[in-house]
């Protein structure tokens, strides 16, 4: 300790300190300061919120495993351009969307920068990838989720099409925050009416039918096309090449395009397929004027260029999405794939099965399914299918159609593709109790 006590910095920080002339954190940070200090930074927009506000209960939870002290969250919003986004051609919107969280990146990291030497402790959460991958596939593997909190300091709405919808810029727009352990003077509230208009051209555009008129979300849909050149497509690429045989059985199961499409995302960043939903979405002050004074010419210039578009649509097999595009886009030829969205846990498990759920295929089918496992892992689900809506709850409760007692890493080896499910049953490491068919039927509904 001795050594210590002697050391330059120790003893020049000491007489800081005992001078007064250390830097001290504010007690508060003031609200309209920060909201110049964060346009200056290059903000479009910002909002402010407290890390006790009700509706962030759970991702004050979140949060707080990242950055111990939190006491308030910086909201912001960095506009990105409507035509590059509108144009059929993806590439112009993927680099649209890749500079977009640069520069929203860099105005979180700015403005950290500045907190810092006042003593105030800032957290610049990021803004699309990287992501804690070490949590994939059974946890969320973002730290902070940016369109709530938005929702809260007042910068927009969620629209149908799961997108947050400014009322200026509408859906134009990235998002970021900064966490901080200061109070600010003054929070936002949200606003008071959902700038989305319902006008459900998302609905019309796009191209796996993953929005429904009446508002739900076919997150596998979503998922498996738009996000194929992420990290779920990338998984079922890589066991692509390593299932086969040579180059030409490889060239036979991947399509040239598709191969560049995967040296394009690692050396240039992951594309989008579509996100029509943003491209056709007339909603906020700065984007409607042109909508409403000729619907027929947005209709003709924006929404029917997507429409018409010849291009491979990615989809699981057997799925609601498969089925939609057939019926709907029959000029968009469909292509099968996995999209990585296999549990290895419970938690996973009972997770995903809203995401992969597909009404249309459990359509007729009403049963209430306990699952107990055991082993590794040892819990108990009611998972209830009827009237095409999926519950699933902790427990056991009612009274089960099928009883599925599983050892849990057979189970999830069985999901993977990994252990036959004949095998299992054989030895008992899966055991049944109620008519087998319906774990066939349950498996429809879950294709991943």
């Amino acid at each position: 300790m001795a050594k210590i006590d002697s050391h330059p910095d120790v003893i020049e920080v000491r007489r800081r300190a005992a001078e007064g002339t250390a830097s001290r954190a504010p007690a508060v940070l003031d609200a309209d300061w920060l909201r110049t200090l964060c346009l200056n930074a290059g903000a479009d927009d910002v909002g402010f919120v407290e890390i006790e506000r009700p509706e962030l209960a759970d991702e004050r939870v979140q949060i707080e495993k990242a950055f111990k002290g939190a006491k308030a969250l910086i909201s912001l919003v960095g506009r990105v351009n409507q035509e590059p986004v509108r144009s059929p051609a993806r590439s112009t919107t993927n680099l649209e969307y890749h500079m977009g969280y640069h520069d929203i990146n860099d105005v979180a990291r700015h403005i950290a920068t500045e907190l810092e030497p006042m003593g105030v402790r800032a957290f610049n959460g990021v803004a699309g990838f990287p992501m804690e991958m070490d949590n994939w596939p059974d946890q969320r593997i973002w730290v902070v989720a940016h369109k709530p909190i938005a929702e809260a300091a007042g910068l927009g709405k969620m629209g149908i099409h799961r997108n947050v919808i400014h009322p200026k810029f509408g859906n134009f727009i990235v998002l970021a925050t900064v966490v901080v352990d200061v109070p600010i003077s003054e929070y936002d509230r949200p606003i008071d009416y959902n700038p989305c208009l319902e006008c459900k051209l998302c609905v019309a555009a796009c191209p796996t039918g993953a929005i429904s008129p009446e508002g739900r979300f076919d997150f596998s849909a979503c998922f498996t096309h738009n996000y194929r050149d992420f990290l779920g497509g990338f998984g079922d690429w890589v066991e692509q090449v390593v299932e086969s045989k040579d180059a030409p059985d490889y060239r036979a199961r991947v399509p040239e395009s598709d191969t560049a499409g995967v040296w394009q995302s690692l050396g240039f960043g992951p594309g989008y397929k579509a996100a029509y939903c943003i491209s056709v979405c007339p909603a906020g002050e700065d984007v409607l004027g042109p909508y409403l004074d000729d619907r027929k010419k947005h209709l003709n210039d924006i929404v029917k260029p997507l429409q018409n578009k010849t291009e491979t649509v990615y989809v699981v097999a057997n799925s609601d999405a498969e089925a939609y595009v057939k019926r709907r886009f029959p000029h968009k030829p469909t292509k099968r794939v996995g999209n990585g969205l296999r549990a290895r846990g419970v938690d996973g498990f009972a997770g995903n099965l809203p995401h992969l759920f597909q009404r249309e295929a459990s359509k007729g089918l009403e049963a209430t399914y306990h699952f107990t496992f055991t082993g590794a892992e040892q819990r108990e689900l009611t998972i209830d299918i009827r009237d095409r809506e999926l519950t699933v709850a902790e427990g056991l409760h009612g009274t089960a159609d099928l009883r599925v007692r599983a050892d849990t890493s057979t189970w999830f080896g069985f999901l993977a593709g990994e252990r036959s499910l004949v095998a299992a049953l054989l030895l008992r490491r899966i055991r049944l109790s109620g008519p087998p068919r319906l774990l066939l039927a349950f498996g429809r509904c879950f294709p991943s």
